[in-house]
């Protein structure tokens, strides 16, 4: 779809909107059998079905079929089938248009029919991880590698001699077996989860297991920040989630060329898009923040980069220079790259149960984050249908868009299953908890108190939705703000023109 963008104006607005169609199809898709599951476990016991919705709210569109009404709600977030003998739900989904007396229903049959809708969701997880197994996921070097490609200068892991080259063993004690990813079993997870005030690495270096090292958990900054206005830190407050812990290092990777700036030195130097970059003068590149520290240290010398193109190893020699136009206070060299911005990639195919468990115990891992430990992560590090739907739209930009979204699917299909089983009420796993009950008291919990801790839940759970909708809209909003040192600060001039500017 990226050719709509050629058109100008008219051709982007009609990409985007494209786009957001497809991510509300692939995001309701997911509701929808969700809740399939529920109607079809409720025709089976012989419930009641009064209506079936995706979205909650007033309804946008409705249909009655059947006895049943069909709608879309105005509030994008989840869906729900109207079942008056489960429980009073009259806060979420209406009033009962039936008055005619329901027929009492067993534990058992409650039970079924709200484990229907996690189960569903569990199995069209399942359905997505066969056809990764069988396409494919891409990934990055820099996704898979346990290596470290790079560390920051003055960051916590540099102070404590952590270096490029390092493979990392263990973090507090976990196995690593890859540097990015939100599973248990990533570099990126175990720092960011880390409870005390230290982070123990064990790490190989040059073929031999190093004592433990210990990273300092906090990154004070090198210089304060500015102080903010009353409003603007309330902003901040309301919009911005809290920061996550970072040591300053990064995965191994072989740095790719995603386009040139023109009139630049790589340009120059014949350099072109897909080009990896090897080595600078004969030191292997780990990462692209090594060859710029690498340029500023030559003081506008020649450097020389053995580069891979179509499978070939070639070399270029390019000279850095400062761009012709730039920000008033900036003196370094730079040669002109745009960096790719995944490098390059390789199909993966993990198998089913992989992809299953993995996600499963990345969320039992961060709820118990959340409730019993010292590390940052906090609710404000959760996402709604907003920050989903933005990772969609994301991935559906990608080249390899399908399988990106397979994938991502399994991993949330996983969560909406486990999530929904948490004995919480009016989610299916508090229609479990309270099916228990009444199977233990030999009658069903009703009354005025449940139908208040059903509302005040219901309220609950809109309120945690409206909290985590500021944070993804805060991402959106103010997560992209232009930073210093952006390309489009920077400009080259062809040779014939560069005099007349000095």
């Amino acid at each position: 779809m990226s050719w709509l963008s050629s058109l100008g104006p008219v051709g982007e607005v009609l990409r985007i909107i494209i786009l957001i169609i497809e991510v509300l199809l692939v995001f309701n898709l997911m509701i929808l059998v969700h809740e399939w599951g529920h109607f079809l476990a409720a025709r089976w016991r012989g419930l009641r079905v009064e209506a079936f919705y995706i979205w909650f709210g007033k309804p946008l569109w409705k249909k009655t079929i059947n006895g049943v009404e069909y709608g879309l709600g105005s509030i994008p977030a989840g869906g729900f089938v109207k079942l008056p003998q489960m429980a009073p739900m009259d806060a979420i989904e209406g009033e009962s248009t039936s008055k005619d007396p329901l027929p009492p229903i067993s534990p058992t049959d409650k039970i079924i029919v709200a484990f229907a809708g996690p189960l569903f969701s569990f199995l069209l997880a399942c359905a997505f991880a066969v056809l990764v197994s069988w396409l494919g996921k891409p990934q990055t070097e820099a996704f898979v590698t346990t290596t470290i490609g790079y560390v920051a200068k003055d960051s916590p892991a540099a102070k404590a001699g952590l270096q490029a080259g390092d493979k990392i063993l263990r973090i507090d004690g976990a196995e690593i077996h890859r540097f990015e990813g939100m599973t248990t079993d990533t570099v990126r997870w175990n720092v960011i989860s880390s409870e005390g005030k230290t982070i123990q690495f064990e790490v190989e270096r040059n073929g031999q297991a190093l004592p433990a090292i210990q990273v300092a958990a906090e990154w004070p900054e090198a210089a304060e920040e500015k102080s903010r206005s009353w409003l603007g830190s309330t902003l901040d407050a309301v919009f911005k989630r809290p920061p996550l812990r970072e040591v300053g290092i990064t995965g191994k990777e072989t740095p790719m060329v995603g386009a040139l700036q023109p009139h630049s030195p790589a340009e120059e130097a014949g350099l072109k898009a897909g080009d990896e970059l090897l080595k600078v003068d004969d030191t292997p590149i780990t990462h692209r923040g090594q060859l710029s520290e690498y340029i500023k240290t030559r003081n506008g010398q020649p450097v020389q980069l053995t580069l891979r193109r179509d499978g070939k190893e070639a070399l270029a020699t390019l000279t850095p220079r400062v761009p012709d136009k730039h920000p008033a206070d900036w003196k370094d060299p730079m040669v002109g790259i745009v960096w790719h911005a995944t490098g390059a990639r390789k199909l993966a195919y993990p198998g089913v149960w992989e992809q299953v468990s993995g996600a499963a115990k990345s969320l039992v891992s961060m709820v118990q984050k959340l409730v019993y430990s010292n590390s940052d992560i906090s609710p404000a590090h959760m996402s709604g249908p907003v920050g989903i739907g933005r990772v969609y739209y994301n991935l559906l930009q990608d080249p390899a868009a399908l399988l990106q979204v397979l994938w991502f699917s399994v991993v949330l299909n996983v969560n909406l299953a486990l999530m929904n089983l948490l004995p919480f009420p009016v989610l299916d796993g508090g229609h479990i908890t309270l099916a228990i009950g009444e199977a233990v008291r030999r009658r069903p919990l009703q009354g005025r108190f449940l139908e208040v801790v059903q509302t005040a839940c219901v309220l609950l759970l809109f309120g945690f939705i409206i909290f985590v909708t500021l944070k993804d809209t805060g991402d959106i909003f103010l997560g992209g703000s232009k930073k210093a040192g952006s390309t489009s600060e920077f400009q080259w001039l062809p040779p014939e023109k560069r005099a007349e500017v000095k």
